[in-house]
């Protein structure tokens, strides 16, 4: 039988050491027992930037995922050898310098753990590029929404649209003008940018669905695909806006998830009325076809237990104990 695997083994050195972690990354081509390329790999925090009050972005040393990543692929990373798996969007990369760009809001424990990090610091896993890459029109007019953090993981699509040389209208938004991102950077890649906040504080006063109502009632100009990322809810309200329209919808779903090789089942959603796996089969999928109730029920299952390990994380902290 013969297959392909990766293969992750961690070795912690002592703390005192100059590298906190030293990740030892076998890139195993196993046919009758032969190891064909082995490499070496540290995953360092090259950069780190603050986006806004609690979203944060890392620049992260990883050429062998770098040499992979496309639009619409993800990471999962553990900031220490006791931390969860957490999936990240590839927000951007850089194949050159061997580095993956990431972005995050600080939500939950290991969240918050990562956010503590540094330029300079490493992380203990980082493993990628999973899922499928986004499938890219080769022509026409696109309109990218993106809400919140999902701005971060919308941003390497329409970068990707206009390096292809297509028409893309964005439009972000977030609550207040202080928790949006990316501003500078959508700009730079979409013909039109429009910007939205709850509360009126930049851009238009209210909804992304409000601006995205504008361009659907506009017969003068088709739409060929809208690609929406964000909350769940406004992922939702997007697809119910456009589905009367018949305007092919694509969303970029991010559930629980543990392995990120379909072998859990903890990400599966129900989409076109089948089971698939968010992290073989998606993150992205046709917004028409996805059972959004069953999703939200599911993302709600451990809300309790999220709770306890971010109070608990948090009194190590106040107490000494944490980072």
């Amino acid at each position: 039988m013969l297959f392909e695997s990766s293969v992750l083994i961690n070795i912690s050195f002592h703390p005192h050491l100059e590298k906190d972690f030293f990740i030892i990354m076998a890139n195993l081509n196993v046919k009758k027992g032969i190891v064909k390329e082995v490499g070496f790999c540290m995953f360092k925090i090259v950069k780190k930037r603050v986006l806004a009050d609690v979203s944060k972005l890392m620049e992260v040393e990883a050429p062998l995922v770098a040499r992979k990543a496309q639009p619409g692929q993800f990471i999962i990373l553990r900031v220490d050898d006791n931390g969860e798996r957490i999936p990240l969007t590839i927000a951007d990369s850089d194949k050159e310098k061997g580095t993956i760009t990431i972005i995050f809001q600080e939500v939950g424990k290991t969240t918050m753990q990562l956010g503590a990090l540094e330029e300079g610091d490493y992380l203990s896993d980082f493993v990628g590029p999973l899922g499928q890459a986004m499938e890219l029109p080769t022509t026409g007019r696109i309109i990218a929404v993106g809400g919140g953090v999902g701005i971060a993981p919308v941003y390497p699509k329409v970068k990707a649209f206009h390096e292809a040389g297509m028409e893309v209208i964005s439009i972000i938004g977030a609550r207040t003008a202080d928790l949006l991102i990316l501003e500078d950077e959508m700009r730079a890649v979409s013909k039109e940018l429009h910007v939205c906040t709850d509360d009126g504080t930049k851009g238009h006063h209210g909804f992304v669905s409000d601006i995205l109502q504008k361009f659907l009632d506009d017969k003068s100009q088709k739409i060929d695909e809208i690609i929406a990322v964000g909350p769940l809810p406004m992922m939702r309200a997007v697809s119910n806006q456009t589905k009367p329209y018949g305007v092919k919808t694509m969303v970029s779903l991010n559930p629980i998830m543990v392995d990120g090789t379909g072998m859990c089942g903890c990400c599966r959603v129900t989409v076109g009325g089948q089971t698939k796996f968010t992290c073989v089969d998606g993150p992205v999928f046709d917004a028409h076809e996805v059972d959004f109730v069953e999703l939200t029920r599911r993302g709600q299952m451990y809300l309790q237990e999220e709770k306890v390990a971010v109070d608990k994380y948090e009194h190590e902290c106040r107490s000494g104990g944490g980072r």
